[in-house]
């Protein structure tokens, strides 16, 4: 088998947003949410499911998967790459905003079901060592949960290290294929949950349309763009720092070697400033 990478845009959705293979979602949504019993999830309507960008690479206008259960609840799974300037506020933002929109004119506020974030991060986000946290409106004092409508859970990749030997909770099998799916060969052993089990099959290349592996090589390249063009932009900002910095140091007189030792710029990258000066 070869899988294909989670984490990428167009894997994600059609995994998570298959419509017609909902039992995928209904696991993943149960193990992260820790529902048991007769709180268990048994049937969600996805409400943005997978299609494939009509033009090839195109951004999906899918920016997530958003589902309602049978009590109505909303749930919006998003898996998010890179870390985003005013990324927190964007997550309140659309959560808030999803909650909103269930009311049509006219209607009563306890029509409003809860509305249930779930963020994939493949990046470091808050200071806990935990990958995985819920985030609840409570009382600063008594820790009161009045205000129930509203919950943020965050699951941090890069936090999650465990192996597959280790592996003991459902979560914890959940999250290891969401990071590791691409460097895999087989389906683990000893992995008894449907839907789980489902998403790995679903995550073969070898099952996937032509039009859907060119989508996904597509997403892959314009993804590694991205991030090529992230860094040029990082080491541009700060070699004009390090010029500024240099440049002042040239008017207090200090040496090159100092100057070099202060700002990682080169002797030559020195003397060329000094030239220009001249």
């Amino acid at each position: 088998m070869q899988f294909t990478d989670i984490k990428n845009d167009i894997a994600f959705r059609k995994i998570f947003g298959n419509a017609h293979k909902t039992e995928i979602l209904i696991s993943f949504l149960n193990a992260v949410l820790k529902m048991e019993g007769n709180r268990k999830i048994t049937w969600v309507k996805i409400l943005n499911p997978y299609q494939l960008p009509i033009v090839l690479g195109a951004k999906s206008t899918i920016l997530d998967v958003k589902a309602r259960d049978k009590s109505g609840n909303e749930y919006i799974v998003e898996m998010q790459v890179t870390d985003k300037i005013g990324f927190a506020k964007r997550v309140v933002y659309y959560s808030a905003k999803s909650y909103s929109a269930q009311l049509e004119e006219g209607e009563n506020y306890y029509q409003l079901k809860p509305t249930i974030f779930i963020g994939i991060l493949n990046f470091t986000f808050l200071e806990s060592e935990s990958y995985l946290s819920r985030h609840l409106i409570l009382d600063v004092e008594t820790k009161e949960h009045k205000l129930k409508d509203l919950d943020f859970n965050f699951i941090e990749l890069p936090k999650f290290n465990k192996t597959e030997r280790e592996l003991q909770t459902l979560v914890e099998k959940w999250v290891y294929f969401i990071k590791n799916a691409e460097n895999l060969t087989v389906i683990p052993a000893d992995l008894e949950d449907e839907g789980l089990q489902l998403a790995y099959k679903e995550a073969d290349r070898h099952s996937w349309k032509k039009e859907d592996l060119e989508a996904y090589e597509y997403s892959r390249l314009r993804e590694t763009d991205e991030k090529a063009e992230k860094i040029l932009v990082e080491e541009t900002t700060k070699l004009s720092t390090q010029v500024e910095i240099a440049k002042n140091f040239i008017a207090m007189g200090l040496d090159n070697s100092t100057i070099a030792k202060g700002t990682d710029l080169t002797i030559e990258q020195i003397e060329q400033l000094r030239n220009e000066k001249k």
